[in-house]
């Protein structure tokens, strides 16, 4: 049984714990929480765990691993924390706020036996694979375009003149670090690593980005990924070739995926999957990490240097693009 614990109780940690609940071998045995009363309204939904208010208690209690969805800003320090205490850490993303922070914490990781990895959905897909097939039957690429805009749900808070968190730089959040993100893995996953990379954004009243656009030029095709949570997108995303395209709803989610050929004809790839069980598939990847690493080990390292390889896209886009 591989015993673990959460820190934060947002609606993701929810997801999260939903999707652990599909996993064998999974138990959720304990809760951090800045206060009692706000950990144990979140934990008495799915277990009678502890509760802990201290942090340093919580890192030294009997779990073996655990899932950080705590605000980007404690990203760092608090998977360090777990880390030094023997715990294996699924961290969300973005998993740090620097590459430097990632391959320091994974040398950390590493000296101690540990998994420490990114809770980035779309690397443990199946329709990951499905997408990787379907590219083959659209001939030649030429171009992409990954798209995740979504209207804040805490943009009225920012037009009163609020600084909720998702705007405030402090936190290290903003439009690149909570949608973008999702943009840069399909292009590194389905093409590599560009060539080069041209980056904008666009910034509100608390300094924070926005909207951003960043250009990836490859040898034989550009991919272009736009992001906002200023406003709502419905249009998905794309990869044309010329053989034919394929739509993606999502991007974050891979779902709703189709090919149009140039023929006329349409053929479906992948439906909609509910969120907590698209959550299922990395926790039982964390799972097998840790309690089957001889067997997975290839694929925890493969997706840990993809994670590198976004870091340090996104570290040249907020240079580029002057987020601070």
């Amino acid at each position: 049984m591989l015993k673990f614990g959460v820190i934060g109780s947002g609606w993701i940690a929810e997801e999260f714990i939903k999707g652990t609940q599909l996993v064998v071998g999974m138990e959720f045995s304990a809760m951090y929480s800045r206060t009692y009363e706000k950990g144990k309204a979140f934990s008495v939904k799915y277990a009678d765990v502890p509760i802990f208010t201290d942090l340093n208690k919580f890192a030294k209690s009997d779990i073996d691993a655990v899932y950080i969805a705590s605000p980007n800003s404690l990203h760092y320090s608090q998977s360090k924390l777990m880390l030094e205490n023997g715990k294996h850490v699924l961290c969300e993303k973005p998993i740090t706020n620097s590459p430097d922070e990632f391959v320091e914490l994974s040398e950390l990781a590493k000296s101690k036996n540990l998994i420490y990895t990114e809770a980035i959905m779309m690397l443990h897909l199946p329709a990951k694979n499905e997408l990787k097939n379907a590219l083959k039957k659209i001939g030649k690429i030429s171009s992409a375009h990954f798209d995740f805009s979504q209207l804040s749900s805490k943009y009225p808070a920012l037009k009163r003149g609020e600084n909720p968190n998702i705007f405030n730089p402090e936190m290290k959040t903003g439009c690149l670090r909570d949608l973008g993100i999702y943009c840069f893995y399909p292009a590194v996953e389905y093409f590599g690593i560009p060539e080069r990379v041209t980056a904008t954004a666009g910034f509100v009243e608390t300094g924070a980005d926005g909207w951003g656009t960043a250009i990836l030029d490859y040898a034989d095709k550009q991919v272009t990924l736009t992001y906002s949570k200023l406003g709502q997108s419905y249009l998905g995303s794309q990869i044309l070739g010329d053989e034919g395209t394929i739509t993606i709803e999502s991007i974050s989610k891979l779902c709703n995926i189709n090919i149009h050929y140039k023929d006329g004809s349409s053929e479906k790839i992948f439906g909609e999957i509910p969120k907590h069980e698209l959550m299922s598939y990395e926790a039982k990847s964390f799972y097998n990490y840790i309690k089957n690493f001889d067997e997975f080990k290839e694929e925890y390292f493969e997706n840990n240097s993809k994670i590198l390889a976004v870091s340090k896209l996104m570290s040249e886009v907020k240079k580029q693009s002057q987020i601070k």
